[in-house]
């Protein structure tokens, strides 16, 4: 409606210069009506070159002022410029925060463009891929993540299935990559660490497959002597008596078996420790004189340091965990070997050890020891009647009772396996 207002504006003028020139006589009235022509010209222009200088900088507080029809401009102007920033604010915020949503999310996200450039990733995805969020912003992403799989993902363009990528800069683990198209040009590629999930699956495959493995040999063994009975009847008592130990033994073996794994079981479940007062030193001269028979007589086992400290916790368990630590310094030190078994107070710390002078651990395999079925020799393992499941059993009574296992082993040198209770449990005289 401006330019109606303006044409009646100007009609106004034009007719008060007619009556002006009807009045005054046609010299005197052109002359002022050429006069109010002029300064009305020069009006709109003074305010139009104020517009002009607006606009090379355009901001809500300097908009100018004026009157008449130009101020009714220059208002329609402040006002279209505040709506237009409060919709920028409005946006930048949203903005901020979908960037912030973006930092915030575990799976990284990395935005590429046509060429498969990076415009922007986060925190998640540079530290998944190792890309530097100020140097790295577009270059080519199989640039900056030199792996063939990747490359030949991107090309593929299989928006379905995720890639498996395996990568070790800048740590060892494992990803899920998945290429998702959000526009015509843009892509998104999600990575997702499943390092945790990999092992998870890894340690569930090595689990069914020792089982197995475990099993099969006293059940081949078991099941050619009943065959051996059924085809000769007539067999040797002397025979048939040996047979039937070595059947025994092979049954025992797998009821170690299925003991650990069902203790194994009970305590991953998590289920409620029933915790009272344990008399340790007790404890550790029972644990001595099962020692002294499970050694028969082949090892000196002794008790050090005998503190008459008491704990907090649960008596069967740390029997078994104690007991685990003991049995392995027997079965792995050679005969005339020493065993030596602590209880000292350290620090308002109580500390459970197991010191030998066996064959010793090398220290690539310390890191492993506490997995299921994991063993430094398999054949002499076996041979001493281990289940390969006794450290993984002492890891998780351990943890249920806060404590933690430190081992120091050397070749030919002998182990100490230490366990170190927190103050807490420390039961005060």
């Amino acid at each position: 409606m401006i330019w109606l207002r303006s044409t009646i504006y100007y009609l106004c003028i034009l007719l008060f210069a007619l009556i002006v020139s009807a009045l005054a006589g046609p010299v005197w009235g052109l002359s002022m009506a050429a006069g109010i022509l002029g300064i009305a010209t020069a009006f709109h222009l003074y305010n139009l070159a104020r517009l002009l200088r607006w606009m090379k900088n355009p901001r809500v507080d300097n908009v100018p002022g004026s009157f008449l029809l130009w101020q009714d401009v220059f208002d329609r102007l402040y006002e279209q410029v505040r709506n237009q920033r409060k919709t920028q604010d409005r946006l930048a915020h949203m903005l901020e925060r979908f960037t912030s949503a973006g930092e915030a999310l575990p799976d990284g996200v990395i935005m590429l463009d046509e060429h498969d450039r990076v415009e922007w990733c986060n925190q998640a995805a540079s530290q998944h891929l190792g890309i530097d969020r100020v140097t790295d912003i577009w270059q080519i992403v199989t640039n900056i993540v030199r792996q063939p799989s990747l490359r030949e993902y991107l090309r593929m363009q299989d928006f379905a299935h995720p890639l498996m990528l395996r990568t070790t800069r800048p740590q060892e683990q494992v990803l899920s990559v998945q290429l998702v198209p959000f526009d015509t040009t843009r892509k998104l590629l999600l990575s997702r660490d499943i390092t945790q999930l990999d092992r998870v699956q890894t340690v569930h495959r090595d689990f069914i497959a020792n089982v197995s493995h475990e099993l099969r040999t006293p059940l081949t063994v078991v099941g050619g002597f009943i065959e051996t009975m059924i085809d000769m009847p007539d067999l040797e008592e002397a025979t048939r008596r040996q047979q039937l130990q070595l059947m025994y033994d092979q049954t025992q073996r797998m009821q170690r078996l299925v003991d650990d794994l069902l203790t194994l079981s009970r305590l991953e479940n998590g289920q409620q420790m029933k915790e009272e007062e344990v008399d340790v030193p007790q404890l550790m001269r029972l644990m001595h004189d099962e020692a002294v028979g499970l050694s028969q007589g082949r090892h000196e086992v002794r008790i050090g340091t005998l503190a008459p400290a008491r704990l907090i916790g649960n008596h069967d368990e740390l029997h078994s965990a104690f007991g685990n630590l003991v049995s392995n310094a027997i079965r792995y030190t050679p005969q005339g070997g020493v065993i030596t078994i602590n209880w000292v107070v350290d620090h308002e710390q109580p500390v459970f050890s197991v010191q030998d002078t066996g064959i010793g651990v090398a220290p690539e395999h310390v890191p492993r020891l506490t997995e299921r079925f994991y063993r430094v020799d398999r054949g002499r393992s076996r041979s001493t009647g281990g289940t390969g499941l006794g450290l993984a059993i002492v890891k998780h009574i351990l943890q249920r009772h806060q404590a933690q296992l430190a081992v120091k082993s050397r070749l030919g040198e002998g182990s100490e396996f230490s366990v170190r209770f927190p103050p807490h449990r420390l039961l005060a005289d």
